[in-house]
């Protein structure tokens, strides 16, 4: 099995962070935000991974290199101008050798553990799913939500009006390489409509993680975050 990294993104509500460091390359307890996800597919027999990039991507190149350092094996896609999540995966493709994947977005921190990949993708074959996404309590910067998790593992989008209770997407998926059939190479391309198109044909699902996560998306959370660790209230 495979990872990719998503690091394309520019990062402007990190600002003035990320005028001259990609964001993936701020730092949680003295270690790059990126480098956490790599430790954490090294352990977990996951160490082929790609890394996109666009903005600043040399520095994220210089400063991973080869992924030796880590255990990994590191491959890089770098994007002119960012393709968004669908665009800069599909670009990747055929480093995925017609497999199922697991794809972790660059700019969050969360303890669930790829090591549970693996049965995902095994439960993606038998359900013949497309996708498998990892979910969290919705965070109060997201109180609405994104995907409704049905009691069978489905999911469906969120009804705002029907009141029902959502969960908020990770940011970790396990995807089909069929998902991306539709989306051309290098031109930019949104995840959420693949998924809401397969979601009406009930071919993605989802699973619940009650650990800890973080979406990385201001200099206050990243703050934040790093204020947990210096307090252990966040695990490694």
């Amino acid at each position: 099995m495979r990872a990719m990294i998503l690091a394309a993104g520019r990062g402007l509500r990190m600002r003035p962070l990320t005028d001259h460091t990609p964001k993936p390359l701020l730092e949680v307890s003295g270690k790059p935000l990126i480098a956490w996800h790599i430790e954490r597919l090294v352990a977990a027999g996951i160490p082929d991974i790609i890394i996109n990039h666009a903005w600043l991507g040399q520095q994220i190149e210089q400063r991973l290199g080869d992924g030796r350092q880590f255990g990994a094996r590191i491959s890089y896609s770098p994007e002119a101008s960012a393709l968004e999540t669908a665009g800069g995966i599909a670009q990747a493709m055929e480093f995925f050798q017609n497999e199922a994947f697991i794809v972790i977005n660059g700019d969050i921190w969360c303890d669930w553990s790829p090591s549970r990949a693996p049965s995902l993708v095994a439960s993606l074959h038998a359900q013949s799913a497309l996708a498998c996404l990892i979910l969290v309590d919705n965070p109060p910067h997201h109180p609405a939500g994104d995907f409704e998790l049905l009691p069978s593992g489905i999911l469906r989008d969120a009804d705002r009006q029907a009141g029902r209770p959502t969960l908020t997407f990770s940011g970790i998926g396990v995807y089909h390489p069929a998902l991306f059939d539709s989306v051309p190479k290098g031109k930019p391309a949104a995840l959420a409509p693949l998924l809401r198109l397969a979601m009406q044909d009930g071919k993605i699902r989802g699973r619940r993680h009650e650990g800890n996560w973080v979406d990385v998306g201001t200099p206050e959370r990243l703050a934040e975050l790093n204020r947990g660790h210096g307090s252990n209230r966040l695990s490694p």
